[in-house]
């Protein structure tokens, strides 16, 4: 292993457990320094160049404060898709791929679906659903300028065509049918979570993307599943990503609703963290 490996995870002792240090440290050697994995393992004899150690003194001074290491390189990995990130959009996670992978499970071979995302964020699902959903018709909403700013950056990046609308989606008013699935990944975490957070997250993710009122904590998931009523298409699709605390109130809302077949999923780690259910 590179002898800088070692001066990284020392530098960030107390800040992350070692095995996240080590983590780290290969991947910025990776990702900004350009090393290979043969320079990473066997490479002792590249030298560091002063540029890349002010670089690198940054970096480490900057995960010293939380800041998410997805935001120091600028990208993640998303349904095996390249995604930018920045400080405007949440960094993708797993959960939300999950969610991903069972629409597109559900609708395998299916052409010409018209989906709409909203809060879109980076793009994430919208892109991947386009990539992998040949012919299909995606729109996507955000309310922030910021997020929609870096989604169309994404699509252009992962090559996909999709109509990004600056929506805010309390305030819209549907007309008529014209939707097959419909998705969203709401904010949903309430403001009494807070206190549970990791820092890197409360203190560097986008806050509007991530909290609602702890008085009305189904607030987005009520105001989208009346958009559904109104606009998917009949037997068209509603799929939501969750709190895992409110699993069954959701599938209390959405059968009060007139939503049908309602599917509540648990994620890799056992919570409840999806739903889908049918108009």
């Amino acid at each position: 292993m590179h002898p800088v490996v070692h001066e990284i995870r020392k530098a960030l002792q107390g800040y992350y457990l070692d095995s996240e240090a080590r983590a780290l440290a290969k991947l910025l050697l990776v990702e900004m320094l350009g090393f290979s994995t043969l320079e990473l393992y066997g490479g002792k004899d590249r030298v560091i160049s002063e540029k890349d150690r002010i670089l690198l003194m940054d970096i480490i001074s900057r995960l010293q404060q939380n800041e998410p290491i997805q935001y120091i390189i600028g990208k993640e990995t998303f349904c095996n898709l390249s995604f930018m990130v920045d400080k405007n959009v949440l960094i993708p996670r797993p959960e939300t791929q999950e969610l991903v992978e069972w629409i597109l499970v559900d609708n395998e071979g299916r052409k010409g679906c018209r989906v709409l995302d909203v809060g879109t964020g980076s793009g994430c699902i919208a892109i991947s659903l386009a990539k992998k959903m040949p012919k299909s018709q995606v729109e996507a909403w955000d309310f922030s300028a910021g997020a929609l700013q870096m989604a169309k950056r994404n699509a252009s990046l992962n090559e996909v065509e999709i109509c990004f609308v600056k929506q805010d989606v309390l305030t819209f008013v549907p007309e008529s049918a014209c939707l097959d699935i419909l998705v969203s990944n709401p904010p949903y975490i309430t403001e009494s979570e807070k206190t549970g957070m990791e820092g890197n997250v409360l203190d560097w993710e986008p806050k509007t993307a991530l909290f609602v009122q702890d008085d009305d904590p189904l607030l987005f998931y009520r105001k989208i599943a009346s958009l559904g009523r109104v606009m998917l298409n009949p037997g068209g699709s509603l799929y939501f990503e969750i709190n895992r605390a409110y699993g069954k109130e959701m599938v209390t809302m959405l059968e009060e609703m007139g939503y049908t077949r309602i599917v509540l999923r648990k994620d890799m780690f056992g919570n409840d963290r999806m739903i889908k259910a049918m108009k």
